[in-house]
This record gives structure tokens, sequence and C-alpha cells, in this order.
């Protein structure tokens, strides 16, 4: 410390120049926050993987909704308004790629204009990224929509948008409020004008100097960064690098007060409380160091307070001291005496319960915190809408869309499925029919969208039973029209024998009614056997054979004529009318031909026998299909997309659970079928909810382990002993599930959220329980300086309490009230994080700490410094 009192003003300018250096070369944190995204899954995600997929196959547009919220009926007027804004759109261009005009057809008016008709969608596909897709928002906000229609621009690319602006202005709120807060505390806490100012500056460098460096680590070594980074850092920052700098201006204000000149009040500052504040800021460090052994990236970023504390310990120990040396006394201009330096009554009454009957202690400790941990139901919310609040259009579309067609519709699942060999040809497809019977038996499942249900609706005439009472409808229209031709051929006969008998039988005409008799006999034959076997196949033959009767009985008539003088006329008629039965068996034998060979390739198609339907040859290349296979296919083919509309809302857990057993289903039913080899994935708010869900509940408990255990090991060391860290660290646990209970209360029971928001655990946890230990070490290591003078476990405990007490407590309070600088911040996670921090320390600082730690430190008497033991100071 002697040498950075002689070179104080060059390390103090190297300081300075530093950090405005960095400060103006860094990236920008803001921006590179932006980029990393609200959800960083790993690629093996599912949901990351239907990413993959379809930004590999070109297909991996985003859709956004324009939502029109109509006051009155939808009438003509409005039809052509709607027609023209979906016109206007796609003339917008790229990245715009397609636009569904909602009154085009009653296919798509039954899909996006609700029942009421008070709701109106125009879905936009955008192929950009979601800066581009939100640049497309504003472009048709400003250019297209007209001023006085309610409508709203909705989608995942637009809240993910909305969240990262309502972090953005959540930090620049809590940055304000944070610093004004700090220097209000300070005034009252030390009485003095300029004293407030020395935390400020060195924290303002601190945090300065350290968001730099996160930010060049970002960008040189892929640092892990998210929404939370820069809200941690000006938080703990501030918050804690305030409790340091009064530890130490207490301690240099008494050092002054004890007679000793500037520099050896200083020194002696530095080896008692600054040996504090080192051990301290080393806990705290290695509890945020480990996180970086998460591997979430979104847990992994807070990481980068780790940078941050080491910044600050390098702040305190050049900057501050700096400050000490340059004003002198006049560091705490005007006041004489800080409250800081008053011994703590408070702590001094707490002390005689839990010193004096430390069972009791314990159990007034139990009985405030247990029941309050049995009510503790680990609620979690995947809600992002949640965060950020009705107020802004993207949650008010959202609204729009449930209030119009329900809450799944807005943001489905979707399936995607991706093969090296096409998946759309008549032995495959069917298949997608088969899969999407079994999601829509899913409980949660409202319906399905696929290449054979694109409206959502089944249909029926690609299944095989449908087919085979059209084909017997079929067999009945045959048979029926076969007795119309042997009708016809009945009167041709009669005509024939009339004609016949005027002329004698001359000709042949007789021999050709008597033929044309026969082959009417043959004919009802025919029709008899049709009906009561159904073999097809007999028919055509039996008709063939007719038809080359009938062909010859023409062409004797034909002749006969030409021969036949005036009687011609009337022949000439009957052979067009043994022409037109003919062309009439024709067409029931092409018929009956064709179910012949529909049947033949339905018995010989597996699709039939495993999903019970079959797809004629040539079905799908035709222009019905053309839309749908635009829709639900991609990359030529080998990829098919399918749209799952869930029941629930997307982002609750019901939906949740819906989209893990829709994986199971999916997966036992692609087993053994043209699918079982492909590539499944899938994407949508749930199926990221989903895949959080699994990953954000491993990783906590790994990261918390980790955690928990290198705490441990640092604080063994620094104490020297395996007690201590156990009461510790156990009356941290006590305190962060106490706390976490009470956040449930207030925003589960008592708010009436879904949850406790998905990432608040874990970072509450690391919160609180890397803060919190401060003040176990700020206490336990005066005891350890204590017990050193040879006096009794008790006597040093005792003497602790009150010495610390007060700065415990007016360090729990500014840190307390810096996260309480989160509550005005508008965004959920960040208020519940509050919640908890703060709860958490003032719990500690003004129950937990002073009637557990003590009760349990004096039960153990010396044996709380085993194995090592503690060397007394002779005195």
């Amino acid at each position: 410390m002697r040498t950075v009192l002689k070179l104080k003003w060059p390390i103090t300018i190297v300081m300075i120049a530093l950090t405005a250096a960095l400060f103006l070369l860094a990236p920008n944190l803001t921006e590179q926050a932006e980029e990393a995204g609200s959800f960083q899954l790993s690629e093996e995600a599912s949901s990351q993987l239907a990413a993959t997929i379809l930004s590999e196959a070109g297909a991996a547009e985003q859709t956004i909704s324009l939502v029109i919220d109509l006051d009155e009926d939808l009438d003509e007027s409005m039809r052509d308004s709607l027609s023209s804004m979906a016109s206007e759109i796609e003339a917008l261009g790229d990245p715009i790629t397609g636009v569904l005009n909602p009154v085009e057809s009653p296919e798509l008016e039954e899909q996006l204009i609700s029942e009421d008709q008070k709701t109106v969608l125009i879905p936009v596909t955008v192929d950009g990224n979601d800066e581009e897709v939100n640049e497309v928002a504003d472009e048709i906000r400003e250019s297209i929509l007209p001023d006085d229609l309610t409508a709203y621009i909705t989608g995942e690319a637009i809240i993910n948008n909305d969240v990262n602006i309502s972090a953005q202005e959540g930090l620049k709120r809590t940055e304000v409020i944070t610093v004004i807060l700090i220097f209000g505390l300070l005034l009252a806490v030390f009485r003095s004008i300029v004293t407030p100012f020395i935390p400020l500056v060195a924290v303002g460098i601190s945090y300065l100097l350290s968001q730099s460096i996160v930010a060049f680590f970002i960008d040189w070594f892929g640092f892990p960064v998210s929404n939370y980074t820069q809200i941690f850092l000006v938080a703990i920052l501030f918050g804690i690098g305030t409790d340091y700098c009064i530890l130490l201006l207490s301690r240099y204000k008494e050092e002054l007060a004890a007679g000793h000149s500037v520099e050896e009040s200083i020194i002696n500052t530095y080896k008692t409380a600054g040996r504090t504040l080192l051990i301290s800021g080393i806990a705290v460090f290695i509890g945020f160091f480990a996180i970086g052994f998460a591997e979430f990236p979104i847990f992994k970023s807070a990481v980068a307070v780790a940078v941050g504390i080491f910044v600050l310990l390098l702040v305190l120990f050049t900057v501050v001291p700096f400050f000490m040396a340059l004003l002198k006394e006049k560091l705490f201009w005007p006041a004489k005496k800080s409250a800081a330096h008053k011994d703590s009554n408070l702590w001094i009454a707490m002390s005689k319960l839990s010193i004096n009957r430390p069972l009791l202690s314990m159990l007034v400790v139990a009985v405030i915190t247990v029941p309050l941990l049995f009510t503790y139901n680990n609620s979690l919310s995947f809600n992002t809408v949640d965060e950020i609040g009705s107020e802004y259009e993207s949650v008010k579309g959202l609204r729009a869309i449930e209030k119009g067609f329900g809450k799944g519709d807005s943001l489905p699942v979707e399936v995607v499925v991706k093969s090296d060999e096409s998946l759309v040809d008549e032995t495959t497809v069917p298949y997608f029919e088969a899969l999407s019977r079994e999601i829509e038996k899913v409980d949660g499942v409202e319906s399905v969208r696929a290449i054979t249900r694109p409206t959502g609706e089944v249909i029926n005439e690609l299944y095989v039973d449908e087919q085979l009472g059209l084909l017997a409808d079929g067999l009945t229209e045959a048979r029926d029209g076969l007795g119309e031709v042997q009708s016809g051929l009945t009167e041709i006969e009669n005509g024939l024998s009339g004609v016949s008998g005027q002329t004698g039988g001359a000709g042949g005409l007789g021999d050709a009614a008597a033929g044309l008799a026969q082959l009417n006999g043959q004919l009802g034959q025919v029709t008899q056997g049709l009906q009561a076997t159904g073999n097809i196949q007999q028919t055509v033959g039996a008709l063939s054979q007719i038809s080359g009767g009938l062909t010859q009985i023409q062409q004797g008539l034909e002749g006969a004529a030409g021969q036949a003088g005036e009687l011609g006329a009337g022949i000439a008629q009957l052979s067009e009318g043994i022409s037109a039965a003919n062309s009439g068996l024709g067409e029931i034998e092409a018929g009956l031909t064709e179910a012949v060979e529909m049947m033949q390739a339905m018995s010989d198609s597996e699709t039939v026998r495993d999903t019970g339907l079959f797809i004629p040859e040539g079905t799908l290349e035709s222009e019905d299909f053309e839309q749908v296979l635009d829709r639900y296919t991609f990359a030529e083919g080998t990829g098919v997309t399918m749209e799952v509309i869930l029941s629930d809302d997307p982002y609750s857990h019901e939906a949740i659970e819906t989209t893990a057993n829709i994986k199971e289903a999916v997966e036992r039913s692609a087993k053994n079928t043209p699918l079982e080899d492909a590539e499944i994935a899938f994407s949508g708010i749930s199926s990221i909810n989903s895949d959080l869900q699994d990953v954000s509940s491993n990783d906590f408990t790994n990261t918390v382990t980790i955690m928990l255990i290198s705490l441990f090991v640092v604080l063994a060391i620094l104490f020297r002993s395996l007690i201590m860290p156990l009461y510790m660290i156990g009356s941290l646990l006590l305190t962060y599930y106490t706390s976490i209970s009470i956040a449930e209360l207030i925003f589960v029971n008592g708010l009436g959220y879904d949850g406790i928001s998905w990432a608040v655990p874990f970072f509450g946890f690391v919160m609180l329980v890397a803060l919190g230990v401060d003040y176990s070490i700020f206490l336990l290591d005066r005891f350890r300086e204590e017990s050193f003078n040879g006096i009794s476990v008790r006597d040093a405990m005792r003497t602790s309490m009150a010495k610390m007490g007060t700065v415990i407590i007016t360090a729990a309070i500014i840190l307390a009230g810096t996260f309480g600088a989160m509550m005005p911040s508008g965004v959920l996670s960040l208020v519940q994080i509050a919640t908890i921090v703060i709860t958490g320390l003032l719990l500690y600082g003004l129950i937990v700490l002073p009637l557990l730690i003590p009760a349990i430190s004096v039960s153990f008497d010396r044996g709380v410094w085993w194995p090592f033991g503690n060397k007394q100071k002779k005195r």
C-alpha cells in the first residue's frame, strides 16, 4: 500500500485514461446483447435444430401477422381494403416473400377471419433476420396501415424485439435510480456532502472499465452475453462496491479519529478492513466465476460480473487510497461523526439471545423460515409476454388473436421433417396424415395443419374407406347405366324386328335383331352378375365382348341402310342408337377398368395397410395441390412442415407439457415408416420453452453445485475451518429458499402470474448467495480477529456483533436499495430477482445472520475451527 500511495497520481491518471480509452474503443455491449438474442439454446436443442434445418434449406422465413380488430361488420368495402392492403404489402418486395390475402378464397377466409368476423389476420412471410423483420413491420406501420384502422403487428421476432427494448429502457431507469439512491443513502450514513462521491466515482470507473473489457471479450473470445449482463453489472458493482467503500471509509475514519497520520490510517485500513474486503471479493469472484461452467449461455452471461468484481477490487486498492490521501479529513466534511462507526444496539440486543440461548435462537429462525418453505411449489413461468406488459403492440396483437381465434392459434408448434430424398410422393405423404392423426390424439392439441389437411380439416377423399364408398357408388351407377343401355337396346331390337317384318328379313335384318336380342340378354346377365358378385374384372371382360358384337351389328346395319331404299333412314337411325349404346358401354367399361386398376393399386399399396390412406397417381401434381405444396414443403420436396394448433396459451405450462407429448407421439409414430430415418425437429415458442425447461433445470443443478463447492473450498482455506463454510453456506441456502418462497407467494398466489420467470431462480440464487456470503464474512472475519486476542468464543462473537452490526445492516440496506432500483424497470424477471435479493438480504442481515450464525458458532465453541484449530495471541 505504501507503493500505491507513493505512485498515487500516475496510477490514478492511468486508470482514468484507460477507462476513457476503452470506453470509446469498445464495442457496444447493448448491441451485442441484442444480437445474442433472448434465447440462446444449444444447437442440439430441438427448436434450434429446426431453425438450422430451415436455414440450411433456404426456408428460414419468419411469419409475422398483421392483426386487424374491426369495430363494425366485415362489409364489401372492408374486403376491398383488406385485399388492397395485402397487395400493397406484397408490393414492398424483398425481404417479403409472401402475403396471404384473407378474402382471396373461402378456404383462406375460414382460416384468417374469425367466426364473428371482428378479427382478421394478414400473415406476412419475411426471409430475413429479426432486425429485418422489425424493419418490415415498421415500414408496414408507416406506409400502409390507415390511421383510422385498429391494427397490430405481432410475431415471435416482434415480441423478442419488444423484450429487448423493454430490457434496455429498464437498464437506463435502473442506472439513474441506482446513482440517486446510493447518493442519498451514503449522505444519510456519513452525513457528509463529499463522502458519497468517492464510492460513486470508484464504482463508476469500475463499471465503465469492466463493461468495456467484457465487450472486448465478447468480440475476441465469444464471451457469453445477454440482456441480464449490463443490468447485473450495474446492480452488483454499485451495490457491493458501495458496501466495500463503506467498510473502507468507516475504518479509515476510525483510524483518523485514533490520532494516526493520514498515511498510517490508510495502511491500517487496508491491513484490517482491506483484508476483509479482499476475502469477500475473492469469495464473490469465485461464486460468479463458477457460473462460467454453466452450459446455458443465458446463465453463463452472469460470469461477466466476475470480471467486474476483479476490476472493482483493483479500483478499490488504487483509486480509493488516492482520494483518502488527497482529501484527508476533508473526505468527511462537514460531519465529524458517522453513524457507521457506532456499535449496533440492535445486534447487541440480538446477541443476548443468539449467544446466551443458542438453541432458542435457532428455534426462532426456524419458526420464521420453515413454514414459508412448505409453501414453495417451484412454479416456473416461460411466458415472455409477461416480461414486457400489455402496453406493447406485439402483446395487443397476441391478445386480439387469442380473442378471435383461440390462444393456440397465435403461435403454433411447427414440426419440421427433413430427408435426403423426396418426401412428396404417393407412398410417403399418407404417413404424414398418420402422423397428424397421432398428434391430434394428444391432449391439448386443437388441430393439425399438414399437407394432407391444409386447413386443419381432414380430406376424407384420401381415405380408403371413403374411396371404397365412392367405388361402391360408381358400381351402382354402372349397374344403372347398364340397365339404361339394356332398355335402349330392347327398344332398338323392337324397332329392328318391325323393320325386318316389313322387308321380310331382307338384308339380314332378322339375324341382326336376333343377335341384338342375344347380346341384350348377355348384358342383362352381366348386370345381374355385377350386382350379385361385384366382380368388376369379369364384368369388364364381358362388356368388351358385348361391345364387339354390337360393333358388328352396327356395321351390318350401316350396310343394310344403303340398300333398303325408303327404310334406309330408319335403319340408319337404329344403327346410330346401337352406336350410342355401344359408346355408353365403352364409358362404363372404362370407368370399371379404372376402378379395377385403382383397387389393384390399393391391394398392392403398403400405405393402405399402414395408414388407411391411398393417394391415386398424379393427385399431388394437380393444380389443387400446388398451393398446398408451396405452403407445407421446402427444399424441393425433401422437407415438409406441419403446424400444430394448441388449445392452451403457447406460453403456458400446459403448452410445454403438450409439446413434450407431441414429441413423444411423433417419435413413436415415425417408427417403421419412411419417416423413421428423416430428421425431425420442432420449432415455435412452445418448443423453445420446452427446450428451455429441460436445459435450465439441468444447468441450474449443475452450476449451483459447482458454485457451492467452489465457495466451500475458498472459505475453508480463508478461515482455516471446515465447519464455518458449512453453516455459512447452509444459512444462505435457508435464506434463498425462504426468499423465493415469499416471491412465489407475492407473484403467483398474490398477483396471479403462472409462476416465477424461468431464469429468476438461477439468477436469484447466484446473486443472493454470492452477495450474502459477504456479510457472513464481515462478521466471521472480525470474529476470527477477536478470537486471536485470547478471549472466549462467546466474548469474541459478542464484540464482533457489536462492532459489525451497523456496517452490515447499512451495507445490506444499500445493496437492497440498489436492487430496489430494478423495481421500476418494467421487466418482470428483474422485478422478481430484485424481490428475492431484497427479501433475502434483509432477512439475512436482520434475522438469519445475527440469530443463526452466532448461535451455531458458539455451540461449536473452539470446535468451530476444526480441524485446523485457532492459534490465539498471548495477551
